[in-house]
């Protein structure tokens, strides 16, 4: 029979998509209505069936922006031009399925889970066993459960097998394409966990700096150790919060390509690491850093969850949430090496982190309205608040350097500095480095986290290089 004439059976999840629609839906069911991942166990214990059943009646899902399998969507157009009938088998729910096969338009019937029958392995082979006949279609999947289903295929097609997949396609019909373009590489990961982030957990070293006690080995061991623990713990709330926020990433012009989002990564493999790395956050503090150190990385854990769950969506809130997160950073340093708190620093930290906070928030906006959006997605943000963002954040950074001039004239500063006239200097400088970073983000250049940007940015480098001077002027 010529191929035009024998029916291509195509599989969803891992094949036509790279993602999993089950866990996607699971996870913005989650992610709306957190209390129903306590009842998630009842429904699959009524069958898996019945899960998707009622996660579907809960859950919209955008399939326009799904990770679409590129290669395999062009050749399926062209088969579908030739006059080849198409057909979308899933174990995945008919809402979704059928959402997803009116976008693409190509297939001519579908197959998919409901009326109690989740239709993956056997249970797909025989519905397309019964209405093509046993070698009367070719299909193409991705994984040990298609194997069943190539078992009765004429031919099939595979699409980013797991291990061993390919294998077990080729002992059951030919193979007549592959499709292969998910390679997730130690760069894949280290994106996913966002290492480049961790420049943030160096805030921890600031007391011990600003305390003059870079002599004590001690303190530095533990100052990393701290380093280590607030890394991972970010990590692990990192993967959570792009879980959490596919569908807002995936219409992000730079966000789209995250690991998650795009579908280079597993988001299986995202669940997994989230406990695992928290895990070793905490093992490390528990086992060599002081009790308070532990509090303060449960506190930095709580309201990072709670940003990602809910807190993002209130304005300015989350801008004051994200100052917050920075100064928690500088308070775990302060616990871990058991150096007393200084008022100063925290009360320069917050109105600091808060400005640069809103700058982030000013960039994202000044972005869309450029592409003639007027509302962020998922937040409450609007276009038409570009201009009182900049006033509150340029406010708050002159809030900074106004409390690091009032901090000279301080008690403290006569017991650590010898020479306390060189940090006059370090106001102008101050003041300079905010407008400027400021500026930038006016002119749009600002692209990345301001905190990542300024570790990037040479002119701040310059900037952090005078002021590191000054201070060494000033103690000496």
């Amino acid at each position: 029979m010529e191929d035009d004439k024998i029916p291509l059976c195509v599989d969803l999840d891992g094949t036509l998509i790279r993602t999993d629609l089950l866990v996607e839906s699971l996870l913005i069911l989650i992610k709306q209505k957190p209390w129903l991942v306590l009842v998630v166990p009842v429904w699959l214990l009524r069958g898996k069936s019945v899960l998707k059943d009622e996660i579907a009646s809960r859950v919209d899902l955008n399939v326009q922006t799904l990770p679409y399998q590129s290669g395999l969507v062009e050749f399926l157009r062209k088969e579908h031009a030739a006059g080849r009938s198409l057909v979308l088998a899933t174990a995945s729910h008919r809402k979704f399925a059928d959402g997803i096969a009116k976008h693409l338009g190509v297939f001519t019937k579908v197959h998919a889970t409901e009326e109690g029958i989740n239709l993956a392995g056997r249970a797909k082979r025989d519905i397309l066993v019964k209405h093509y006949g046993i070698k009367g279609f070719d299909y193409a999947g991705n994984s040990r459960a298609d194997v069943p289903v190539w078992g009765m295929a004429r031919q099939a097609i595979v699409v980013n097998p797991g291990r061993g997949v390919l294998q077990g396609a080729r002992n059951q019909c030919p193979i007549s394409q592959t499709f292969t373009d998910r390679h997730p590489s130690l760069k894949t990961y280290a994106k996913a966990l966002r290492v480049h982030q961790w420049l943030k957990n160096i805030l921890v070293f600031i007391p011990m700096l600003l305390a003059h006690q870079i002599s004590h080995v001690s303190l530095w061991a533990n100052g990393l150790l701290a380093f280590i623990s607030f890394s991972l713990c970010a990590s692990s709330v990192y993967l959570l919060n792009d879980l959490l926020d596919l569908s807002a990433d995936r219409i992000h012009p730079r966000k789209r390509l995250r690991p998650f989002a795009s579908g280079d990564l597993s988001m299986v493999q995202g669940i997994a690491l989230i406990p695992l790395l928290l895990l070793a956050a905490f093992t490390i503090a528990a086992l060599w850093l002081p009790t308070d150190f532990v509090i303060v990385l449960v506190v930095y854990y709580l309201l990072t969850v709670s940003y990602s769950f809910w807190l993002k969506a209130v304005v300015l809130l989350d801008a004051l949430l994200l100052a917050g997160l920075y100064t928690i950073r500088i308070i775990g340093g302060m616990a871990a090496t058991q150096i007393g708190p200084s008022f100063w620093l925290l009360t320069f930290s917050i109105f600091l982190f808060f400005s640069l906070a809103l700058i982030k928030r000013y960039s994202e906006l000044l972005a869309l309205k450029q592409r003639g959006q007027l509302t962020t997605y998922g937040r409450g943000y609007h276009v038409e608040d570009l201009v009182m963002l900049m006033g509150f954040g340029v406010a708050c950074g002159f809030m900074a350097v106004l409390v690091s001039a009032l901090y000279i004239n301080s008690d403290k500063v006569k017991v650590l500095y010898h020479h306390p006239a060189f940090l006059w200097l370090v106001s102008p400088i101050l003041l300079y480095w905010i407008s400027r970073i400021w500026l930038i983000a006016h002119r749009g250049g600002m692209h990345d986290d301001p905190v990542v940007f300024a570790a990037k940015d040479k002119g701040s480098w310059a900037v952090a290089a005078v002021i590191g001077g000054l201070l060494w002027l000033a103690a000496i």
